[in-house]
């Protein structure tokens, strides 16, 4: 899936410019870099949530998206309704509430969970349907460990089996290298490095990549 070139203004400053991407089909491409270098813009404009300057759209128009936004929503509903608003049906979510270890939450009214409990929540319903471009922004940030490495294995798993690209935006330098098979590194609004994750996250190019990576997690 290829997206559009994009700029992002905000009280006359640009926040964001990027240039057309290609998002592979079943990879998983994460995205790094510091706060305020439009990680979550980036994603915002994807999904559509806002629109990018000119108006317009980056992605297709006919491209099925599914995201889960940083700050996740929950209906005043049961956990259960919640997850069934995506229209997955009630087998694939009582599966997934059982494998991210929240089907005793069922009949819990939404708005009462804890955060990771939400986020738990909001993982399932996007990951209910397939889709071609599933858009996660921080996904498992409110999460203890154990729940992330759950998280992390049943997105992996989605990716395989329904062959849609996976864009992950994460502060978590482990958790990119553990995922994603690209990854983009954005810096002051730019795309700044892009390809492999093997060698973005390991072995970067640019100056700034490399001390990116040794501040936040090693390179």
């Amino acid at each position: 899936m290829r997206t559009e070139a994009c700029a992002k203004t905000f009280g006359g400053r640009t926040v964001l410019s990027l240039p057309a991407i290609e998002l592979a089909p079943g990879r998983i491409c994460a995205v790094v870099g510091a706060n305020g270098s439009g990680k979550s813009t980036f994603a915002r404009l994807l999904a559509g949530v806002i629109p990018p300057d000119g108006g317009g759209a980056v992605l297709p128009p006919r491209a099925e998206v599914r995201y889960m936004p940083q700050k996740s929503y929950p209906f005043r509903l049961s956990t259960r309704a919640n997850i069934l608003l995506s229209g997955g049906g009630e087998e694939r979510a009582e599966a997934l509430m059982e494998a991210l270890q929240i089907g005793r939450l069922a009949r819990r009214r939404a708005t009462g969970l804890s955060g990771g409990e939400t986020a738990k929540m909001a993982l399932a319903r996007v990951l209910s349907r397939p889709c071609g471009l599933l858009i996660l922004d921080e996904p498992t940030a409110s999460m203890d460990m154990e729940a992330a490495i759950l998280a992390e294995g049943l997105i992996e798993t989605y990716c395989k089996e329904t062959g849609c690209a996976v864009l992950l935006i994460t502060h978590d330098l482990q958790q990119a290298r553990r995922m994603a098979g690209d990854a983009l590194f954005l810096y002051q609004g730019r795309l700044w490095e892009q390809g492999p994750a093997e060698r973005v996250l390991f072995a970067p190019e640019r100056p700034e990549t490399r001390r990116f990576l040794e501040f936040y997690g090693g390179a």
